[in-house]
């Protein structure tokens, strides 16, 4: 009897990180929106709903905890709730981000910008598909899942040079755009260390399945 209930609180924990993951999915992908569509009324509700995901992430912690405590977990379970409360960590991490990202539109304001802004979209919609798969793999207990994203990060990497090398291009040519362009260089920087957080997520993944941490391995 008490086995099922730890197994129905597992299941749950299950739920809260999708659920989790689905918000910060929502939070990058509204944040890039927002920066492309100069929709400042959208990058202020990201803003505010990042508070709605610490809560989110708090309430893991919590449910985590009481898992813990419930009952002497075997090893397997140990990992698998270890990771859990990693993962939240940075998952946490990245709702910070997408609201960074969010109020550097709202420091930006509505003012045309000055270069298309073609590879940075490409940097949320990559760094996004990292964090969905990342947090698929974590629910299916699918190591080479995890392994798929880790590689994926070169992408997003390949994308954060492309834009940092056009808008030193874009500040050489007309140096008046050297601020916006800045800006756009920091939104660029936090989407780079959101598929970083991607990476740690799915280190923590390939820990729970396998019982080592890709960390440890290089120790």
């Amino acid at each position: 009897m008490m086995r099922s209930r730890f197994d129905e609180q597992l299941m749950k924990l299950n739920t809260e990180l999708i659920e989790l993951g689905a918000m910060i999915e929502y939070a990058i992908d509204s944040g890039a929106k927002a920066l492309t569509e100069r929709d400042l009324a959208l990058a202020q509700r990201i803003m505010e709903y990042d508070r709605e995901i610490d809560q989110k992430e708090r309430d893991i912690e919590s449910l985590c905890l009481k898992l813990l405590l419930q009952q002497q977990p075997v090893a397997r379970d140990l990992r698998f709730i270890s990771a859990a409360l990693k993962m939240i960590t940075d998952m946490e991490r990245i709702g910070d981000q997408a609201a960074d990202i969010s109020e550097l539109v709202l420091m930006m304001g509505a003012t045309p910008h000055a270069t298309e802004l073609e590879h940075i979209p490409a940097m949320a919609s990559a760094a996004i598909g990292m964090v969905k798969r990342a947090i698929d793999a974590f629910v299916a207990r699918d190591s080479g899942m995890a392994g798929a994203v880790i590689e994926a990060d070169d992408e997003v990497d390949a994308l954060f040079d492309t834009v940092r090398q056009e808008l030193a291009q874009l500040i050489a040519r007309d140096p008046s755009c050297a601020m916006q362009a800045l800006d756009l260089l920091m939104i660029a920087k936090y989407l780079e260390r959101i598929g970083d957080h991607a990476v740690n997520i799915a280190e923590w993944v390939q820990f729970a399945v396998t019982g080592v941490h890709k960390g440890e391995e290089r120790a």
